[in-house]
């Protein structure tokens, strides 16, 4: 592990201090495929009102001296917006034992440290220490195999995902919108959620 990384860990209104960090980190990040997000600031603002909010929303941050290079998110399934908590209460889940997993972001020049992992013992010691979850769930987009800006080199997370113990849910899905690279116009993409017990 690099020496000079340090960590944060926020909760509820605390987020508040470090979102102009965690605003450019996400814009940089969720930029590259499969994402392609054409980041704003306004975006960014919408979106942190929800983890703002929320009593028991988390963020661990990395810091390489000044910069935040990496972050995480949880929040309470019962606190998130209404498309994400929709797929799961089609389906007759409790929400209120489900534990929501945001971002998981990491400057390329970070990544091969194992910040991943952290990043999901975070999350999960997080939802350990605040009781009552049964299952921590998260969801990625889904671009299907012929995207014209997927890369040569793109490896998805799945498997790194499935060593950690989540299942995808095909059954479980949402939509969210945001603009595509070069676009000024929000269009809908599709989710998909992973799910995995909480042991206690």
């Amino acid at each position: 592990m690099n020496a000079s990384l340090t960590f944060a860990r926020k909760t509820g209104a605390g987020i508040a201090g470090v979102f102009d960090d965690l605003a450019k980190l996400r814009i940089a990040v969720f930029r590259d495929y499969p994402y392609l997000y054409e980041g704003s600031v306004e975006y960014e603002k919408g979106y942190l009102q929800t983890y703002l909010q929320s009593e028991k929303s988390f963020l661990f941050a990395v810091y390489d001296g000044e910069v935040m290079v990496g972050a995480t998110t949880c929040i309470p399934l019962k606190d998130e917006t209404a498309e994400i908590r929709k797929p799961f209460e089609d389906a007759g889940f409790d929400i209120g034992s489900v534990c929501y997993f945001g971002e998981s972001i990491l400057l390329p020049a970070y990544r091969g440290l194992g910040l991943g992992h952290r990043f999901f013992d975070e999350r999960e010691k997080h939802a350990r220490s605040v009781g009552g979850f049964e299952i921590c769930c998260f969801c990625s987009v889904d671009r299907g195999d012929n995207h014209p800006l997927k890369p040569a080199d793109y490896r998805p997370n799945d498997a790194f995902w499935l060593k950690r113990g989540y299942r995808k849910e095909p059954a479980l899905q949402s939509t969210m919108e945001w603009p595509d690279v070069g676009e000024s116009v929000s269009s809908a993409k599709t989710m998909i959620f992973w799910t995995k017990p909480l042991d206690n």
